[in-house]
């Protein structure tokens, strides 16, 4: 039986290139169910950046959270994602499976939900549109709640001129 995948989508190096350019490719981990909004906001990090565009989508998807984590690192080295070891280091590209079903799991590569659905805007209020009733695992609460939490005060700033060259979902 397949699962809800729920994917995040960062760049602040051509985001307005990238963020369609891997969204094309989410179909290869599944059936793309639903897109959010593209949000822009300024980057985290001690050094100043580029700002942010951000977006999250659904796919239905029978793959295992591991084979999704690797398809998504594959796709971001694909479009040119060098990793190091600045964790705000600007990105072509950053892909993340936030939530895989109800699961909750914890390995070296994975660690679902995602910790940062609690307390990062930017990845919250996306997620949020996608399913809004949809419960986090471990707290409980509905994504729409924690979205609505964390958007008091975000500096988040719709982007529908990017969200229109998402891919489409297919139903």
């Amino acid at each position: 039986m397949p699962d809800q995948a729920f994917i995040a989508l960062g760049s602040n190096l051509s985001p307005e290139t990238n963020l369609p350019r891997a969204a094309r490719r989410l179909p290869e981990i599944g059936a793309l169910r639903a897109v959010s909004m593209v949000y822009q906001n300024p980057a985290i990090g001690p050094a100043p950046a580029p700002a942010f565009l951000n977006a999250a989508v659904l796919v239905e998807t029978e793959l295992s959270a591991t084979e999704i984590h690797q398809h998504l690192r594959q796709i971001e080295a694909d479009l040119g994602r060098i990793r190091t070891p600045d964790k705000y280091a600007p990105r072509v590209i950053d892909l993340d499976l936030c939530l895989l079903g109800a699961q909750v799991l914890e390995t070296p590569e994975v660690v679902l939900p995602d910790p940062d659905i609690l307390v990062r805007a930017h990845l919250a209020v996306p997620l949020a549109e996608l399913a809004p009733d949809f419960p986090h695992p471990v707290t409980g609460e509905s994504l729409s709640a924690i979205g609505v939490r964390l958007r008091l005060g975000a500096d988040l700033q719709p982007r529908p001129d990017v969200a229109a060259t998402l891919a489409t979902p297919t139903l």
